[in-house]
């Protein structure tokens, strides 16, 4: 495995009837054994148990039936507001656009689709990508990240954006800072009940604390422009430091809460990292 790469598997069974990597539910050429039929149901000769049908003592002939591996379609809804647009040396947009090329990579190794929606104060129809399996999705999602310009408004259009995915059986990665009211991000997860979500966390460094030299500083709102000046102590530092724990447990217990497990990414995406995750989420 290169190291954009990285091994995902979903925690259940895809529905889909396309052959793929996946257990599913679906009945086909699969190895994984699920229950005997009829031969008159099922008439493949090859699967014949006779074993199986003396036994069952009904005078007729059973076959084994198999369950197939299926492929399943990622779904990215990635935040591209204004706050996304902010870090150093790496923008938190410039993460979420390796996320996005390293997942299409991914998926078309393993024969899945892949699409993306993006939001910010609106929906983002400039940066919707159908689920398609390309070789060269990757490198057109991430260049179309890196690229978007952030709305003119504040606001978040995370509900409206993932409405469109609705009752969807997908593996969907959520991806932003979430600097944004707890409320809407639990409305948006629970109309994605049906999909399994993956929330990716971005936090630049600078987010995680204050400059270490004590003075007076400006921070500017990322969102909204607006600049204040902030006195930069010992008191402060604390202040923040448990203000940023209150937010990340706050996360957890929203997305615990749903039985989702956030990945929270500082500074730089690592493909291993998303895999380690995806090995801790299904053992």
């Amino acid at each position: 495995m290169d190291d954009i790469t990285f091994f995902y598997r979903i925690p259940g069974r895809s529905g889909e009837h396309r052959p793929g990597a996946h257990q599913a539910s679906t009945h086909g050429a699969g190895h994984a054994f699920h229950s005997h039929v009829r031969l008159f149901d099922l008439p493949d000769s090859r699967r014949l148990d006779v074993r199986a049908s003396l036994r069952a003592g009904r005078g007729e002939w059973l076959v084994r039936a198999y369950r197939q591996r299926a492929a399943i379609s990622l779904r990215l809804v990635v935040d591209v507001s204004a706050s996304m647009h902010v870090g150093a040396p790496l923008r938190k947009l410039d993460i979420a656009a390796r996320i996005a090329e390293s997942a299409a990579h991914s998926a078309f190794g393993i024969g899945d689709r892949i699409g993306m929606l993006a939001f910010d104060a609106a929906h983002r129809e400039d940066l919707y990508f159908p689920a398609v399996h390309s070789r060269g999705a990757g490198q057109q999602m991430r260049q179309a990240i890196t690229a978007c310009n952030p709305g003119q408004t504040a606001g978040c259009a995370l509900v409206e954006t993932v409405r469109q995915l609705a009752g969807r059986r997908e593996l969907v990665f959520l991806i932003s800072d979430f600097h944004w009211p707890l409320a809407v991000t639990a409305e948006a997860t629970d109309m994605l009940s049906q999909a399994w979500v993956v929330p990716l966390v971005v936090w630049d460094q600078a987010e995680l604390a204050p400059p270490p030299a004590d003075g007076l500083v400006t921070l500017r709102d990322a969102e909204t422009g607006a600049a204040t000046p902030v006195w930069v102590n010992a008191r402060l530092r604390q202040r923040w430091a448990a203000q940023l724990a209150g937010r990340r447990r706050a996360l957890d217990a929203l997305f615990g809460s749903r039985s989702l497990l956030p990945l929270y990414l500082h500074g730089d995406f690592d493909a291993a990292a998303l895999s380690r995750y995806f090995l801790e989420l299904v053992p």
